[in-house]
């Protein structure tokens, strides 16, 4: 009887955003070629919670902090026990646990998902734990090898996005600007994104405040962080222009509406999945210029950068783009194609099942 392979995808974090949503990607597609999959998190993770929808196995480890012996003890146990034929760690303290457990019981392939553009506090266990590192932009991994970490261990493979679910299609168009009452004479700029600090909504906030009344702002996403993104748009005083949507599990439909993506974030993001998600519409795109984010922007016809805060050329930029509001499919479709081959799912997949099968790991 063949062995079918294991992997198994280890995750610190209790929230859900853009690391969470890849990890969970990964496991669905791997389980839809054929590999078993498992995953473990710490109790009470939106991860967990997913996963467990998906019919996906879910194991629990205290992962808060890599000084807990007991959890130690029961990730040794768990990796026994499962056997895992690929371990693909994600946050720092799961890193380092699961990582050096994972190379006690010889697991054949050890990854490390890097997500974020941010220093590290030390490259011993990049270096010494996983075979490979995915790092999600090259930035990522530039900053990566400018800290001590092997190059030949990187294999840069941003989060893959559907080409296939994000889609222009004019009925959402047409229901999302009739359902928050906004006319097509109205330009709405949008921005799909969790609702934390480094996202720079605030940022929004402030442009809205000195562009003309037919310019109207989308924010889709929710979190903790909305009682202070209100209090930042109420200051600029431009509540009756704003439409704050809270989480959505169909972004995609949002995009659709959207004459223009302001793309506010200002640190720590590897390409950001949103960002990536808005390219594949061909609308204009004004993006604060953060590393990883002009990666992919010489695929990009309209698109403007401004530096985060800068309220006066922003509102520049917005006008000058906002010539380039009609569609052109043609040109929309080679975006879209020129996208998708870098940055899909298909060619995130690909990539993966390419470095498990280079190192021995293949359903069949």
């Amino acid at each position: 009887m063949n062995h079918i392979p294991l992997v198994v995808h280890t995750d610190w974090s209790l929230a859900w955003g853009g690391q969470e949503i890849r990890t969970l990607t990964e496991l669905r597609e791997m389980k839809k070629h054929g590999f078993r999959v498992a995953m473990v998190v710490r109790e009470n993770s939106e991860l967990s919670r997913r996963g467990r929808e998906e019919g996906i196995p879910v194991h629990y480890i205290d992962f808060s902090s890599k000084f807990n012996v007991n959890a130690w003890r029961d990730l040794f146990k768990l990796f026994r026990e499962l056997r895992p034929d690929v371990v693909n760690t994600h946050s720092s303290e799961d890193s380092w646990m699961a990582g050096c457990v994972a190379r006690l019981c010889c697991v054949p392939l050890i990854i490390k998902t890097r997500h974020v553009l941010a220093s590290i506090s030390s490259s011993l266990s990049y270096n010494a734990f996983p075979h490979i590192i995915f790092a999600c932009s090259e930035s990522i991994g530039k900053q990566l090898v400018e800290q001590g970490v092997r190059s030949s261990k990187i294999i840069v493979q941003s989060s893959g996005i559907s080409e296939d679910r994000f889609v222009f299609r004019q009925q959402d168009r047409d229901a999302i600007r009739q359902q928050y009452g906004l006319s097509e004479q109205d330009i709405l700029v949008g921005n799909v994104a969790f609702l934390r600090h480094y996202k720079g909504h605030e940022f929004i906030a402030r442009t809205a405040a000195v562009l003309p009344e037919r310019y109207k702002f989308m924010i889709v996403g929710g979190g903790d962080d909305r009682p202070l993104l209100e209090q930042n748009i109420a200051k600029a005083g431009v509540k009756d222009r704003f439409i704050l949507t809270g989480h959505r599990e169909d972004p995609e439909r949002y995009f659709s509406a959207f004459d223009m993506i302001f793309f506010s974030s200002y640190e720590t993001e590897g390409i950001s999945q949103s960002f990536i998600q808005g390219l594949l519409y061909g609308i204009p795109l004004l993006t604060c210029r953060t590393p990883s984010v002009l990666e992919p922007l010489e695929f990009v016809q309209h698109f403007k950068t401004v530096e985060y805060g800068d309220v006066d050329n922003a509102r520049q930029k917005i006008m000058e783009l906002s010539t380039f509001l009609q569609r052109d499919e043609e040109q929309i479709s080679k975006q879209r194609a020129a996208i998708a081959g870098k940055y899909g799912l298909r060619k995130m997949v690909q990539t993966i099942i390419r470095v498990y099968g280079e190192h021995g790991v293949r359903v069949g």
